[in-house]
């Protein structure tokens, strides 16, 4: 690989939440190589002079589901997965163009598709996988109506979840996606919006399968991430050990003293409960689904709130579905009323790193870290906006020390 070295840029600095003014920064074989102050010279690497814009970590979006392309997950199931593969590789696209270097896939997304993204085969960002979404009968992940009862579980096909229930059955499930490579394991730990027979306020699996599920990704080194709603469902989570906390939007202070004690993430899906809203069954959600967005989507912005001020580790997520991928930048809009700039900035760069276990590999401008690098025409730390208009200010999109976008001439 040819290194490049990125002279005059005005490093943003995550974990101090500031510029450093002028740097240089050499990257080299994927990686950053050296970030230095004064000028780097190296006759094997070309210089681009970004003459003092903004330089900036890939951002990551932690909850999303590639696969996803509509918000009908019983039509999902149906379809033929190179038809599904298609049309990811659009959504997928799509989230590079915006700045998003790594997307951690809550659901449907496994290797294969992530091995297409690492051999450029499909242009977008690092996938980290889970490969199926684990789910008890009747809940989050069970797509089958009250009037179905056959059971298809056929795991190489088009889909966000399969169903195992009983500590014998999760264990195996759960290994199953560790045998396939899953970064982390996700769970269906309470009813959900876009499930046609469970109750959102329920709780799903028991304490012993949460239990079994939790043993089997420590043992394989990875860790949990549990899609949840309210305080009872959130609560009976972080003490067992489960990392990442999805949505929360009926969270409680318990819920937040939790979090801290047990060192847990909370990634809120603003824009997705708003576009679901706005136009859930346009993009093809049964309406009686969509009705059920209301219960949930006026508590997003106070739960994330009261979890902000009670110092509970938040990280950019969108759980967008099929056309609402394109509000994805829109989770800042959200956020911002609510959150400083350089801590959404920290949710979707550092912080999100930290909580993927993935601390100093992406998120930071830091020799050894991924060369994955944003050029900005503007400072983000003063308006968070200059995120959220990438086709005037974001000037350049590098990933593993590559051009995908380059707008600098």
């Amino acid at each position: 690989m040819t290194a490049t070295i990125l002279a005059n840029a005005n490093v943003l600095d995550t974990e101090a939440g500031k510029l450093l003014g002028e740097r240089h920064v050499l990257l080299r074989d994927g990686h950053i190589a050296e970030v230095s102050e004064s000028p780097l010279k190296d006759s094997s690497a070309d210089t681009l002079d970004l003459k003092g814009r903004t330089l900036m970590p890939g951002l990551c979006d932690a909850h999303v589901h590639v696969t996803a392309i509509t918000p009908d997950f019983a039509l999902l199931k149906k379809l033929s997965p190179f038809y599904v593969a298609g049309h990811s590789n659009d959504i997928l696209h799509g989230m590079l163009m915006r700045g998003f270097t790594t997307v951690r896939d809550g659901g449907g997304a496994d290797y294969g598709l992530a091995d297409a993204v690492d051999d450029d085969a499909i242009i977008g960002p690092r996938v980290l996988f889970c490969g199926q979404a684990l789910s008890q009968t009747g809940g989050h992940g069970d797509v089958r109506g009250r009037g179905e009862n056959a059971l298809d579980e056929c795991f190489c096909c088009a889909g966000l979840g399969r169903i195992c229930d009983g500590v014998p059955e999760v264990r195996r499930a759960a290994r199953d996606e560790i045998r396939k490579g899953a970064t982390h394991i996700k769970i269906m730990a309470s009813g959900g919006v876009s499930s046609p027979t469970d109750r959102i306020d329920s709780t799903q699996f028991s304490l012993e399968e949460i239990d079994a599920i939790v043993e089997e990704a420590t043992a394989a080194n990875i860790y949990v991430m549990a899609h949840a709603y309210t305080a009872r469902a959130i609560n009976r989570l972080l003490s067992r050990g489960v990392r990442t906390i999805e949505h929360g939007n009926l969270m409680d202070e318990e819920s937040c003293e939790l979090f801290k004690k047990h060192g847990g993430y909370l990634t809120p899906t603003l824009s997705t409960y708003n576009a679901i809203a706005k136009e859930g069954k346009e993009a093809g959600m049964p309406a009686e689904l969509q009705a059920k967005v209301f219960e949930v989507v006026e508590y997003g912005l106070s739960a994330l709130e009261m979890a902000y001020k009670a110092g509970v580790k938040t990280v950019f997520g969108t759980d967008l579905l099929g056309q609402m991928h394109r509000y994805q930048l829109g989770e800042f809009d959200l956020r911002k009323g609510i959150m400083p700039a350089a801590d959404l900035i920290r949710s979707a760069t550092c912080t999100a790193a930290e909580a993927l276990q993935r601390e100093g590999e992406f998120g930071v401008v830091r020799e050894g870290a991924r060369g994955d690098l944003l050029v900005l025409d503007g400072n983000p730390l003063e308006d968070i906006n200059v995120l959220t208009d990438p086709d005037k200010r974001l000037k350049a999109v590098i990933k593993e020390g590559k051009f995908y976008k380059n707008e600098l001439a």
